[in-house]
This record gives C-alpha cells, sequence and structure tokens, in this order.
C-alpha cells in the first residue's frame, strides 16, 4: 500500500515537473504570438503581458501585403519543396548503396562524408558562391536551391543506411525472382518500406531549408523579390525604428507550415527517430 503511494506521488511529480518544462519551452511562441496582436507602444510597454488590450489583426495585413511577405512566402515554398524532394532522392539513393552493398572505398567514402559535419557551413559560402555564380544561377530561385542541396547532408545519408542495412537480404531475391533489376527493386520493394526515414528526413530538411538565412540572404542582395521569409524580416527594420509587432507576425507566419508539416508527419517521425536509434 505504502509502496503504491510512493508510485503514485512519483508519477505526479515528474507529470508537474514535465508541465514545468512544457510551459517553460512553449511560453515563447505564445509571447510572440500574443506580440503580434499588439501595437508597437504596447509590446514596448507591456512587453512580458500576453493578452493585448486589443487585437491588433492589422499587424498580419501589414507583414502580408505591405512588406511583401507573400512574395516570400511563395519564393519559400517553391525553395523548400524543390530542396526536401531533392535531398530525400539523393541521400535515399546514396543510403540505399552504402547500406545493401559492400564495394571498394566505402569505408573511406562514408568517413569523408561523415567528416564534412565539422565543416562550418561560413566556411563554403565563398565557394558555393563562385560556382553558382559560374553556372549563370545567381539571383535566381534555382541558383538559391542548388546551393541548399549542395551540402553532404550526412545526417540523413546515414539514416536511410541504418535503415536500409537492417533491411532482410530475402527482399531483394525475391524481387530479382520476379525480374525486378536494381532500379525496379529499389523504388517498388525498398522505399515503400522506409516511411519512417522519409518522413524524418522531410521534416527536418523542411524546417532547415524553410528556416534557411545565410545562403538566401547572399543569393538575394541584388534582387529583393526574390528573398525568402526569414530575409524578409529585415522589412521590419528600419533606419531609425523596428516595426516589432510586424515582425512578430510575420515570424507567427513563418512558424506555421513548419507546424503543421510536424504535426501530419509526427508518426513516421517518432517511428524514424525510433528505428534509427534502434539500428
Amino acid at each position: 500500500m505504502l509502496y503504491a503511494q510512493k508510485k503514485r506521488i512519483g508519477k505526479a511529480l515528474v507529470y508537474i515537473i514535465l508541465s514545468l518544462i512544457g510551459i517553460i519551452w512553449i511560453y515563447p511562441f505564445v509571447w510572440m504570438i500574443a506580440a503580434s496582436l499588439k501595437t508597437n507602444t504596447e509590446y514596448i510597454t507591456k512587453g512580458f503581458s500576453l493578452l493585448p488590450e486589443k487585437l491588433q489583426f492589422e499587424n498580419y495585413a501589414r507583414a502580408w501585403d505591405t512588406a511583401n511577405f507573400s512574395t516570400y512566402f511563395l519564393n519559400t515554398t517553391i525553395i523548400t519543396v524543390s530542396v526536401v524532394a531533392i535531398v530525400i532522392a539523393v541521400c535515399a539513393m546514396t543510403g540505399y548503396a552504402l547500406g545493401r552493398y559492400k564495394f571498394p572505398g566505402r569505408i573511406v567514402f562514408m568517413s569523408a562524408i561523415t567528416a564534412t559535419m565539422f565543416m562550418p557551413k561560413g566556411y563554403t559560402i565563398i565557394p558555393i558562391y563562385v560556382f553558382i555564380n559560374a553556372l549563370g544561377l545567381n539571383n535566381t530561385l534555382a541558383g538559391i536551391i542548388l546551393a541548399e542541396v549542395g551540402g553532404a547532408h550526412v545526417l540523413f545519408i546515414l539514416l536511410f543506411t541504418a535503415h536500409f542495412s537492417g533491411l532482410p537480404k530475402e527482399l531483394e531475391e525475391a524481387a530479382e525472382i520476379d525480374g525486378a533489376g536494381f532500379i525496379r527493386t529499389f523504388v517498388q520493394v525498398m522505399l515503400p518500406l522506409s516511411k519512417p526515414i522519409f518522413a524524418t528526413t522531410a521534416i527536418l530538411q523542411f524546417m532547415w531549408a524553410w528556416n534557411s538565412f545565410l545562403l538566401p540572404l547572399v543569393f538575394t542582395l541584388n534582387k529583393p523579390e526574390l528573398r525568402t521569409l526569414g530575409v524578409g524580416m529585415y522589412q521590419f527594420v528600419g533606419e531609425h525604428s523596428i516595426d516589432w509587432t510586424g515582425m512578430a507576425a510575420a515570424a507567427t507566419i513563418s512558424l506555421l507550415p513548419i507546424i503543421i508539416i510536424f504535426i501530419v508527419f509526427q508518426r513516421y517521425f517518432v517511428e524514424g527517430v525510433a528505428g534509427a536509434v534502434k539500428g
């Protein structure tokens, strides 16, 4: 009886602690939404208050139309969707080759791409710019997309490698008996079994591409109409003042797609991470 009571108290304490951590974790997001519904004066004088005196929905209209965020949103969507699709395709094929086949130089190749994880992205911006400029893609959406997908994406390659290496060899043997070649086996047999890894890669890459700042900034310096949401935040910074509530509204607009994507693919994301850890 005493043991059961202690167990209940222990669970209650865990729930209380986790709830407090959750509140602390989510507070900045709730505060940002509240700030997006205030006036700039109220934002400065009552910054920590979550309840606006009067809801200022015109902040969202100002961010969407006046600050040109409708164009930035479209640019960001095109770039992000393209980057996610290309990264998934490349990482899936690379992970399949590394996970299912033994070939000379395999260990060296994996070590080389893993080493790129320790290279700061800022160090590679100059060669990336020179390469994109040589292709004549500077100040274009295609140039930004190519620059974003140009990394090694080591984490995703390793996730796919671990996943494919754990699949039974009999799957490929059965496909071979049915007359399936390399590509058909990969597309029709292996890929349908990789939904959790697909979801994990899609969510993480979506977040990184959607929030990317450095590369879009560099490749849109001379063409502001190609800016992404992250770079477009500069629209709210004036020479002598900053539109804080407009920026909060724009940030809220920018975060909504990420939240929606995570909610939709949450189950697959959890399964993919769990499978990777188990593997």
